[in-house]
């Protein structure tokens, strides 16, 4: 009899351990499901995320990409206007003529004057360019280039010659010149001469000489750019 308790007692013992065992490998499987859900959902929206950022990467990169195009864009424009205004402003120094007379109003004549001075042309019929300087006198070169100069002179008569020089930076380069007691005279000469940058061209007055001028602007002194040259002056042998 007592043995069969104790059987029974094992037995039951047996079945409770089996049952615990049981419950708890069910608990285990569930909380596993649970976690495997949970890893499921993070990856999911880790993911969604992954595409949204590759998405947003895409579109700025498509953003970044046309800033670069429309930068491009600008830069060639700016380079293009750039080149347009350069050229406009070699253009605009290219245009060079010019034409004064010595007198504005009145008349009568000028000298004769030693040392002979810079004869300041006041009445200006032409300055494209605005190279030549009315205060002065003085024309001054804007490019280099080969210009031509013309200097025409009227005077009377009376024991004085009627005359006057062009210089270039001093130097005197072609005279026009005449001389009778009675009577008015004219004269008159023109050069052409290969100016640097900033180089200057005057009139002077002929020594013991002088100029008559009036409202019909008899004496004039005129010049003109005949074209750019950037090349170098030839040496002529004697």
């Amino acid at each position: 009899m007592k043995v069969a308790v104790r059987a029974l007692l094992l037995l039951w013992c047996g079945l409770a351990v089996l049952a615990d065992n049981t419950e708890v490998a069910a608990t285990k499987s569930t909380e596993d499901t649970d976690h495997a859900a949970d890893i499921h959902a993070v990856l999911r929206k880790m993911s969604g995320l992954l595409a949204e950022s590759r998405a947003e990467l895409r579109c700025a990169k498509s953003k970044l990409e046309d800033m670069e195009t429309r930068l491009t864009a600008s830069e060639d424009r700016a380079e293009g206007l750039e080149n347009t205004v350069e050229e406009l402003r070699r253009t605009q120094a290219e245009r060079v003529s010019f034409s004064a007379s010595l007198l504005v109003s009145a008349h009568g004549h000028t000298g004769p004057i030693n040392p002979p001075p810079i004869l300041v042309y006041k009445h200006v019929i032409t300055n494209i360019g605005n190279r030549y300087n009315p205060n002065t006198g003085i024309f001054t070169a804007p490019v280099k280039g080969v210009y031509n100069f013309l200097a025409f002179v009227h005077g009377g008569g009376a024991g004085h010659g009627t005359g006057v020089v062009l210089h270039k930076n001093g130097d005197p380069i072609v005279s026009a010149y005449a001389h009778q007691r009675s009577l008015s005279v004219n004269s008159s000469n023109g050069v052409s001469l290969l100016l640097e940058v900033g180089d200057v061209v005057y009139v002077k007055l002929f020594r013991s000489a002088w100029a008559f001028d009036s409202s019909d602007h008899h004496t004039t002194f005129s010049g003109y750019l005949l074209f750019p040259y950037q090349g170098s002056e030839p040496v002529l042998k004697g």
